[in-house]
């Protein structure tokens, strides 16, 4: 299927890169790899289409379309004749064969995918709509149907004014039981409705509230892991915090608050059904309701300032607490529990403190409007105790006025609430929209060449390059070229920029000026998931995840054949703790890696970089916390496992340059000195001495 699509994305002259169908790939997918294929082809900025077409409806303005058929997929790149010009995947890439319609016909299993690029404003591919406005608009009918139904249970609404009008005013004195029945019955059918209709009303809100969440949801996450290193801002904490506040927009689209504003447009119906029964009554909620409305616009500034600071206390809270967490052992080892205490105090008291106000200012509100309420009801009861005596309205009808302004400002009710949760939602929507019009890794628009495979040349053109706020640059005006197969080792002191030229090669960040390459072409022009599948790497830091031992070995290939891992952990070391445990690569390891010691996280993280063979290998310090007899075993395999390979690695053990020929040494973002592995570590030790 993976084939299929791409084939027929590069016919349409937009391939579709197969690292993307690499990350597309989830491991609970139970279809054969048609819903990954079909994400990969989304993410990459197709229209994708998918269900039954008979052949007669494939013409020249939908091909190139991928059947599915008994066999597997076939691509019809075009009509001939009486048959079809197809790329069948099982003859290899480029492969084209005629098929006459009888056998297409026979193979095909009925349905068919069909996919064009997303045009942008200058015809280039664009990717998914908008976050939030496109989530909504693709559960517009939901929301439609929620207004429908609240139209009708408004309408129903009126129902039991009505009732008690006509018992009062015509039942009552006529004694007119067999109407009175009559009207029983109607009104509990009317009731009936009014309950099914809510019922469905929520169901609906329910529903459309589930999708937009599914899809928000995935488009907020899907940025965060594409966001570029350089554009994060804020602490770990302060990001966790914004994106906590998804929660808050996707609460406000599914809770009573929606029903509220839902709702308020129909007040203007109850006012006008007064009018026709009780007549100058009606002036009684025609000033309520403003009045309830100027009380809730006036708190509305306050509201937002208000809620824009206790957000920025959450993230400040929230950054503290992540930190703690993740620094938990840090923390107990260095005595620092006050000051974490104490920073945590700090937040929590300016947090408390916008929230009182806030409160305050709510409740200030909600009593106005409780107030107005109780106001309004006691205002029609006196003005139409007149109106009574004057014979101009019956009894019945003031009954039923009386009960329709309580109908009428029973939204209004909740308005000042639903006004303060607006503000709250605004202020999220605004955090997380900031976070969404961050710089990306792929752009809108930008075309990446298809690299599935490099030689292994490396090149650094003059390359400068400072970390965002540093003050100082990280890299200066270095060049290197590394050849393909070639085994390079980068020295330097602490500081001089080793990892950070680490970084630059697996495109973490771009440099300021100059150009990383490879084979020749600029990474800049190479899509980032294709890099990096061809460069294995293991940084500094041996980060862990949660989950078994496979889980992370194969976190960049979770579809990777026991074989492959399997000499992955050879060759990293680490099957010699793994083939000693009962549960060997089902262990379960704990959140960054707890549970194995610096060693053992440093194998896991090489076996990682080793999976799938990539023809480049980046290590920045790969065995700085092993000890020297594991250390001495991992070299000895590396150096059987690296032929033909590119390899380089950052480090300062005198061990690891065992594996390298050649030497590049750093000095405050410079290199001092490059050239063959002896007399290059002659000279420094020279110096040194």
């Amino acid at each position: 299927m993976e084939h299929a699509l791409a084939h027929a994305s590069a016919v349409l002259g937009h391939p579709i890169p197969q690292s993307r169908f690499e990350e597309a790939r989830r491991p609970d997918d139970r279809d054969g790899g048609l819903a990954g294929a079909l994400r990969a082809a989304d993410s990459a900025g197709f229209e994708v289409a998918v269900g039954p077409l008979s052949l007669s409806e494939l013409d020249r303005a939908v091909l190139p379309a991928v059947l599915l058929t008994r066999s597997g997929a076939l691509v019809l790149e075009e009509r001939q004749g009486a048959g079809w010009a197809v790329h069948d995947p099982r003859l290899g890439a480029g492969s084209r064969t005629y098929l006459a319609d009888a056998d297409v016909t026979a193979a095909y299993a009925g349905q068919a995918i069909l996919l064009r690029p997303r045009a942008g404003a200058g015809g280039e591919t664009v990717q998914r709509g908008h976050w939030f406005r496109s989530a909504l608009a693709a559960n517009k009918w939901s929301y439609v149907q929620v207004a429908l139904a609240a139209a009708v249970a408004n309408i129903l609404g009126l129902t039991t004014s009505i009732f008690i009008m006509v018992v009062y005013d015509r039942v009552l004195p006529n004694e007119a039981m067999e109407s009175l029945v009559a009207l029983t019955i109607g009104v509990g059918i009317a009731l009936g409705f009014d309950f099914a209709i809510r019922s469905l009303r929520a169901g609906f809100i329910d529903r459309a509230g589930q999708r937009a969440d599914l899809s928000m949801g995935r488009a907020i996450f899907e940025r965060v892991l594409s966001i570029r290193l350089a554009a994060r801002s804020g602490s770990t904490g302060a990001t966790a915090a914004s994106l906590r506040e998804f929660e808050m927009i996707r609460d406000f689209f599914t809770s009573a608050s929606l029903v509220a504003i839902v709702d308020l447009p129909f007040i203007l119906l109850f006012v006008g059904v007064i009018y026709l029964i009780g007549g100058p009554l009606a002036l009684v909620p025609a000033v309520a309701i403003p009045t309830v409305l100027i009380v809730a616009l006036v708190t509305q500034p306050f509201l937002a300032r208000l809620a824009e600071r206790s957000f920025a206390d959450g993230q400040s809270k929230q950054s503290v607490l992540v930190e703690a967490l993740s620094g938990l052992e840090t923390i107990k080892a260095s005595r620092g529990e006050a000051r974490m205490k104490t920073r945590w105090d700090r937040a929590l008291a300016a947090q408390a403190e916008h929230g009182v106000r806030s409160r305050a200012i709510s409740q200030l509100a909600l009593n106005a409007t409780a107030f107005v309420q109780q106001v309004s009801q006691i205002a029609i009861v006196f003005f139409g105790v007149f109106l009574i005596v004057e014979g101009s309205l019956s009894m019945g009808a003031l009954i039923a006025s009386v009960i329709l302004t309580g109908r009428a400002l029973t939204p209004l009710a909740q308005i000042a609430q639903t006004l303060t949760r607006i503000s709250q939602t605004r202020t999220a929507y605004r955090a997380i929209e900031r976070m969404m019009q961050s710089e990306t890794e792929r752009p809108d628009g930008k075309r990446y060449l298809a690299r599935d495979l490099v030689a292994g040349r490396v090149s650094i053109h003059k390359v400068s390059f400072s970390y965002p706020g540093a003050s100082e640059g990280s890299l200066e005006d270095v060049s290197l070229d590394i050849a393909a197969g070639e085994k390079v080792a980068i020295l330097g002191p602490i500081g001089s920029g080793k990892s950070t030229l680490a970084r630059l090669m697996l495109g973490l960040y771009q440099p300021a000026s100059g150009a990383v390459r490879v084979d020749g072409t600029d990474i800049r022009q190479i899509d980032p998931g294709d890099l990096r599948r061809n460069i294995g790497s293991v940084l500094q830091d041996a980060w862990l995840f949660s989950g078994t031992l496979r889980e992370n070995i194969t976190l960049g290939m979770p579809h990777a054949g026991d074989a492959e891992v399997l000499e992955a952990a050879r060759v990293a070391g680490v099957e010699d703790f793994a083939a000693t445990r009962a549960d060997g690569y089902d262990l379960m390891i704990g959140e960054r890696g707890e549970g194995l010691s610096g060693g053992q996280r440093q194998s896991v993280a090489l076996a990682r970089a080793l999976l799938g063979r990539p023809p480049v290998l980046l290590l920045d310090e790969p065995t700085s916390a092993m000890d020297v007899m594991t250390e001495k075993a991992v070299i000895a395999r590396l150096k059987e496992h690296l032929a033909g390979r590119t390899l380089i690695v950052v480090t300062h053990r005198p061990s690891l340059l065992e594996l390298v020929d050649r030497v590049i040494v750093l000095g405050q973002g410079k290199i001092v000195a490059d050239g063959p592995k002896d007399s290059v570590v002659g000279s420094v030790a020279g110096q040194g001495g």
